[in-house]
């Protein structure tokens, strides 16, 4: 039985899981367990995986607590003589707050805490100490709040929330276009509430919150060729990352090609004859979010290709206005799939005969 389960725990190509699994019939140990599950940037990029949370369940265990564990209360700027007074203390006015929170991730983790913070200081270890804010509610400023028409700065929230959260997916929060424009974490997600299935979102789901500020971009997926986002098969985090990237429109990877080869792996080559604008940008040709034209393009062809390539080597009637559909002449070289319909690897040729892309 212990063997099974080393099998099913380490899985393939993890070499640590492979030597953490005994070879007899001992069962696991919560060590071996622990240096087989992959570890997590919650804590800062400490690198300890989360069966090292000990601290809580095993107060005689000295091993480094993890990020909820080590919480501690962060100094509102605003009011840096402010002392923690605990969450009774908040739960007695806030009593609707606490209902909701309670069933929240962050409430319930440093509940659990007890290393520097404490379960007392549930509330604090992310609004600061409170001793000011209970003596005067309404004073601006008393507490860290989380809203834009409160004192506390964005930059000030979301450090709050960094002092968990950093590393990881928001190692390039600074300076990236979102915290240039004073978005704090809280403008996409809502630590207080289970209002989405994961990522504790301000709406129920990743796009709802993108589309909140994006909407040209949302009202792109409603066009007749798009990415099938509307359908629930795509998520704007599967190209763009939120929390910042090096690149200016949060590209996951390091250029845009790059993106769209995560899945049209087909278009990536090498060829032996290379189409330049394909391989410089995809966007030359394309509306990753969508078109009115055939396969997301930015111009119907056969125009799209006339931006490049004129009627050299064509007869010279070819690739105009009146061989469309609703010419004088309708031409079938140029309607429908148009230069398409010959040249049909236009993305690139491995083919001794395809220089023109024909093959």
């Amino acid at each position: 039985m212990a063997a099974t389960l080393a099998a099913v725990v380490a899985w393939p190509g993890q070499a640590g899981a492979q030597q953490a699994a005994p070879a007899s019939s001992a069962p696991l140990t919560q060590q071996d367990i622990a240096r087989m599950l992959p570890a997590t940037d919650m804590g800062a990029g400490h690198g300890h995986g989360m069966a090292t949370y000990t601290a809580a369940t095993h107060p005689g265990d000295t091993s480094t607590a993890t990020s909820f564990d080590a919480a501690s209360i962060p100094t509102n700027p605003l009011m840096p003589k402010a002392d923690p007074i605990g969450s009774k203390t908040c739960i007695a006015c806030h009593t609707q707050e606490n209902i909701q929170a309670s069933h929240s991730l962050h409430v319930a983790s440093f509940r659990a805490g007890s290393e520097r913070s404490g379960p007392q200081a549930a509330c604090e270890t992310c609004h600061g100490p409170g001793s000011e804010h209970a003596k005067n509610p309404t004073a601006p400023g008393s507490i860290i709040a989380f809203t834009h028409d409160s004192k506390t700065p964005p930059a000030e929230q979301a450090k709050v929330c960094l002092g968990c959260h950093a590393g990881g997916a928001r190692q390039h929060w600074t300076g990236s276009i979102h915290e240039l424009r004073d978005l704090s974490c809280t403008d996409c997600h809502n630590p207080m509430a289970r209002v989405s299935p994961e990522g504790v979102l301000a709406k129920p789901s990743i796009n709802e919150v993108c589309a909140g500020c994006h909407q040209d971009i949302r009202a792109k997926f409603n066009r007749r060729s798009h990415m099938p986002l509307p359908e629930g098969q795509l998520a704007c985090t599967d190209c763009h990352n939120p929390h910042g990237t090096i690149t200016k429109p949060l590209l996951k990877t390091d250029t845009v090609n790059e993106t769209c080869y995560t899945c049209h792996a087909e278009k990536r080559g090498p060829f032996l004859f290379e189409h330049a604008p394909v391989r410089q940008n995809c966007l030359n040709c394309h509306d990753p979010h969508g078109s009115n034209q055939q396969t997301l393009l930015v111009a119907p062809i056969p125009m799209l290709c006339q931006q490049c390539h004129t009627m050299t080597r064509h007869p010279n009637d070819l690739q105009t206005a009146a061989g469309m559909g609703t010419g004088a002449s309708p031409d079938e070289r140029v309607m429908g799939r148009a230069c398409l319909s010959c040249h049909t690897n236009i993305h690139g040729s491995n083919n001794p005969s395809g220089s023109k892309f024909h093959k």
